[in-house]
């Protein structure tokens, strides 16, 4: 009776959603092998993740060659970099929310191989460090392949989409980077646009694979921190609910 006071909704705006379902059909037509069509979803568990780790220079290697390994990157041609400390500042914008004051991590093309550089700040979480690293990693697949221009506007959004849609996306949902961004719009829209995949994007984007593969639902919801867990779940119920996506996997309709 009371059906329609809660009604589902989709957990981000309709220009971030719109944007999420066309950069996964784009995604999709670049990588056939993906999580959607049965590619393994990475877990942060021994048993995705079973080498020794004690924040050392060894064991912050060994786990980017494993990362490497996930996102289909020859570890060979990956070289790592620590970032100079950054400044001990707390700046805020007008509504106090916080903003970066340097990045986690960066990526940049050598002559023969691709820099990956970390801020050595993140060496003490490994599982957050793990989603920095699939992130640079996807610059690599992205423009270090030449599968998309660079663009100032949408390169650090698309690299977070890549992770999630090459399996990774639990890793980078539970620790998403400073997506907050200053007076900017999405092109065309007065809608606020993200520096990198907000929150609710990511539940979003996550709600489709659990939508298309049943099976991934309880690892989904297992491991997701609870905020990411909640907006994953708001997008869950909307898309199982109204159908209500662009976006089929390689064309198909839903998957079990």
């Amino acid at each position: 009776m009371f059906d329609w006071l809660f009604a589902p909704t989709c957990p981000c705006d309709f220009a971030a959603k719109e944007w999420v379902e066309q950069r996964l059909e784009l995604l999709s037509e670049e990588f056939p092998d993906n999580v959607f069509a049965e590619r393994s979803l990475i877990l942060p568990t021994p048993e995705f993740f079973p080498d020794a780790y004690d924040g050392s220079p060894e064991s912050v290697r060994r786990l980017l060659n494993r990362v490497c390994d996930y996102m289909d990157v020859s570890a060979q041609v990956v070289r790592l970099a620590t970032l100079a400390k950054k400044p001990d500042l707390r700046l805020t914008n007008e509504g106090g929310q916080v903003l970066p004051t340097g990045a986690a991590a960066t990526y940049e093309e050598g002559e023969d191989c691709f820099v990956i550089r970390l801020d050595p700040q993140q060496f003490a979480e490994p599982m957050h460090l793990v989603g920095s690293m699939a992130h640079e990693l996807a610059h690599v697949r992205l423009q270090g392949e030449s599968r998309v221009m660079s663009d100032a506007f949408y390169n650090e959004l698309l690299a977070d989409l890549t992770v999630v849609f090459l399996g990774l996306g639990i890793l980078l949902a539970n620790a998403p980077g400073n997506w907050k961004s200053q007076n900017s719009t999405w092109p065309g829209s007065l809608l606020p646009s993200p520096a990198y995949l907000s929150p609710p994007m990511f539940g979003h984007a996550l709600a489709h694979l659990g939508w298309f593969r049943e099976s991934t639902k309880a690892a989904l919801l297992k491991h997701l921190n609870w905020s990411a867990r909640a907006n994953f779940k708001q997008g869950l119920r909307y898309l199982e609910s109204t159908g209500d996506s662009t976006f089929r996997p390689c064309g198909r309709g839903r998957r079990n």
